[in-house]
């Protein structure tokens, strides 16, 4: 029970169906791209700019069949393939993005790349600038001096990424969550800069409620005194905080159907009736904070925190995109309910852009949009060849 649990969490960050798996041939390799100096959207400098980003397929001669995965909340450039054929698993997008598969890579170059502020950041295959990096400047970590990041700052760095290897023009920007986030972004900054879009389980920017259910994501660690207002770096860091700020997260992001029929009410242990004892405890609760105990070993707690600012700085304008749109999204999804995906995709109608929408349904609410991806397979390829 807890390797499936883990499984269903690590959708969060870096899941692969076994279906995918069992077709994934594709090697790739972790590269890193480097800026000298970055000026972020609210006016700060950072330099020595990292991220990680790695490839699959080959540019054409006019360098037009690109198209860029940009990744979730606790995700990574690990989109799809796998850094060496002994890997258990593949990319958690493994299932649309291969050779033959919807995102074809015998057709397509497809890039994807790590955010600054990366929550993987103590991952061995990650590569990224954030509060956990050295201040070149004064030789110690930034912690909380890092300066504040946003979408538009992931998407600028992206950019940079892009025009590197000499790409002006993008087949298409694909992202799930806060990667959609980040394709609005690129529609409405960008608009020349891409033939389409195709934003996932997501909206063009957080509205109020959003806002507010991220800090609490981001709560239990500011509540932990481990956590020193973020001074915590060669120090003991913000664990306990750190593990429920990420339960908080699995929670929100998945769907009480899924709880329901996965837990329901057992007790975690056998014997021990929650009802008879406050240390006896449902399943959910000790799996739950397992799984969350697993993640934050790789993660950093003020990466969350910045990760989180930017999320709630989301604002895309969508009166400003111009490109062809396949909104996908989950009809159960907690974090980017439906009716504020079907509000976004009237605007961007109104404003005389082609859109095309559709669901992506099953029991693993906003997780749908990782788990359920491949049902969206044919659609996806058939909106690129449009």
């Amino acid at each position: 029970m807890m390797r499936r649990l883990a499984s269903i969490f690590v959708l969060l960050v870096c899941f692969t169906p076994v279906t995918a798996l069992a077709q994934a041939d594709l090697i790739v390799e972790k590269k890193t791209f480097e800026l000298p100096s970055y000026t972020t959207a609210a006016g700060a400098t950072i330099k020595n700019v990292n991220v990680g980003w790695e490839a699959a397929g080959t540019l054409n001669a006019d360098k037009s069949n690109a198209i860029l995965i940009t990744h979730f909340f606790s995700g990574t450039s690990h989109a799809f393939g796998k850094y060496a054929a002994s890997d258990k698993t593949a990319g958690y997008w493994d299932a649309i993005i291969g050779p033959g598969k919807a995102i074809d890579t015998n057709k397509y170059y497809v890039l994807s790349s790590d955010t600054l502020v990366n929550l993987n950041v103590n991952a061995p295959n990650v590569v990224t600038t954030g509060p956990a990096s050295t201040n070149s400047d004064t030789g110690k970590t930034y912690a909380m001096s890092f300066p504040v990041v946003s979408i538009k700052d992931f998407v600028n760095v992206q950019k940079a990424l892009v025009e590197s290897l000499g790409i002006r023009k993008l087949k298409a920007v694909m992202g799930a969550s806060m990667g959609a986030l980040q394709a609005y972004e690129w529609a409405a900054s960008y608009p020349d800069m891409l033939d389409r879009v195709i934003p996932v389980i997501g909206t063009p920017g957080a509205d109020a409620f959003a806002i507010e259910w991220l800090d609490i994501w981001g709560a239990p660690i500011r509540l932990d005194p481990k956590w020193n207002n973020g001074d915590y770096y060669g120090k003991e860091p913000p664990l306990e905080g750190l593990k429920q700020s990420l339960k908080v997260i699995t929670l929100h992001a998945n769907h009480w159907e899924w709880a329901d029929k996965t837990f329901g009410r057992a007790p975690a242990e056998e014997g021990k009736d929650p009802a008879k004892a406050m240390g006896n405890r449902f399943k959910i609760e000790a799996a739950l904070d397992a799984v969350a105990a697993a993640r934050a070993a790789t993660s950093d707690a003020n990466h969350l925190l910045y990760l989180v600012k930017a999320n709630q700085l989301a604002n895309a304008d969508p009166t400003k995109i111009k490109a062809p749109m396949l909104l996908l999204y989950s009809p159960t999804d907690l974090v980017f309910p439906e009716p504020l995906v079907e509000d976004a995709a009237h605007t961007i109608a109104a404003s005389g852009d082609k859109i095309e929408t559709a669901p992506l349904p099953g029991p693993n609410g906003h997780l749908n949009g990782l788990l359920a991806i491949g049902q969206a397979g044919p659609r996806i390829s058939a909106f690129l060849a449009q």
